[in-house]
């Protein structure tokens, strides 16, 4: 095996695949990133055999063949290289060399034929959706998922599959995330499965936006997304997500429209001064006015006042600031409305012009 590239055509597919490597491995080859060169096509690989990744690029001055490289340390070495180089890469034996320059590395490697590969997906439904649909789906709703909870299926992202549309919903117990995009042909029917937060969270490195069409295809235990340049294949939780639409308020007709960049930093202000630990904030609803109060153990207090459109006169509700402050974040619109019923139900977040992005935080006892 042997191939030459630039340094920058190199660098840009190893980056993609290099992240889903474990730095702790149960396994030796885990460490390593399986390099295969066939019919002009550099294609690299690498997994944790939850997540796989293969990026691919056209080479020209190539010998087929393959073998599995240390993934780091490979990274490390183009990524160090001067911009302009030419990267050779080549086979002797048990080991690679890499050169550049006056540059000269000589790795070792392990046999292809010990990488593992996940399972073949079965597909039983295929869709397409645009690249920059997808990535805002989850930037809208990554956020909120839970961080090892014993609750293992919260611990991961809904894909919702539609007739016609996509619903991606996030839960970590204490606030959601949905955000929906539609779809030109939907699978038919509908379709729920757990994409867990590291599949979450490589998907979200490796999209780049713009109206490039991206193939989604489900199985019975993976979901596989391919781009002309990426395949990208993720196990499933297997597990039964919440019925997150029971979760959505319903009869919250106290509402409040508010500039969302207004009320997002007068939050951040009074957050300096809440309590450390349970991040509490306290929101009194007037006519036309927001008052917004924070206090600590240390007998501080912050306040700010924010004018907003409401005719709602004596709520008062307290919510943990950081779940307002990420719902807030999420949210593109100008303008945001606030949805609540009272002081001890969970509130609504929306765009003041859009319903496809809606966020729903719990109230704090404050």
């Amino acid at each position: 095996m042997r191939f030459s590239l630039q340094r920058e055509v190199l660098l840009k597919p190893l980056a993609q695949v290099v992240n889903v490597v474990e730095r702790r491995h149960t396994l030796p080859v885990l460490a390593n990133l399986l390099v295969r060169i066939q019919d002009g096509v550099l294609a690299m690989t690498g997994t944790d055999l939850e997540v796989e990744m293969v990026a691919r690029t056209g080479v020209d001055d190539a010998v087929d063949g393959e073998i599995t490289i240390p993934a780091r340390k490979f990274f490390e070495i183009v990524r160090s290289l001067p911009d302009g180089s030419r990267v050779t890469v080549s086979q002797s034996g048990d080991k690679v060399s890499v050169q550049a320059g006056r540059s000269r590395f000589s790795l070792s490697s392990l046999s292809a034929n010990d990488f593992p590969a996940l399972d073949e997906v079965d597909a039983s439904e295929r869709v397409t959706i645009p690249e920059a649909a997808l990535k805002e789906l989850l930037e809208r709703t990554a956020f909120a998922m839970a961080q090892q909870d014993v609750r293992y299926y919260l611990n991961g992202l809904l894909f919702d599959l539609r007739e016609n549309a996509l619903r991606c919903v996030a839960t970590d117990g204490h606030r959601l995330a949905l955000c929906e995009a539609s779809l030109e042909a939907g699978p038919g029917g509908r379709r729920q499965i757990i994409v867990p937060r590291k599949g979450v969270q490589e998907l979200q490195r490796l999209l780049e936006g713009g109206d490039r069409q991206l193939e989604l295809e489900v199985g019975k235990g993976h979901i596989r997304i391919k781009r002309d340049d990426v395949t990208f294949t993720s196990k499933l939780i297997d597990g039964k997500f919440p019925d997150y639409e029971a979760v959505i308020p319903l009869g919250a007709d106290r509402e409040v429209k508010v500039d969302r960049e207004a009320l997002r930093a007068a939050l951040q202000r009074a957050a300096i001064l809440s309590n450390e630990k349970y991040r509490g904030v306290r929101l009194e609803v007037a006519p036309n006015l927001l008052k917004i109060s924070a206090h600590n153990p240390e007998q501080e207090e912050a306040q700010e006042d924010v004018e907003v459109e409401t005719a709602v006169d004596g709520l008062a509700i307290g919510f943990n600031v950081t779940y307002l402050l990420e719902a807030l974040t999420a949210l593109r619109d100008e303008y945001v409305v606030i949805q609540m019923r009272d002081a001890n139900s969970s509130a609504l977040v929306r765009g003041a012009d859009s319903q496809h992005a809606r966020h729903v935080v719990m109230p704090l006892r404050l």
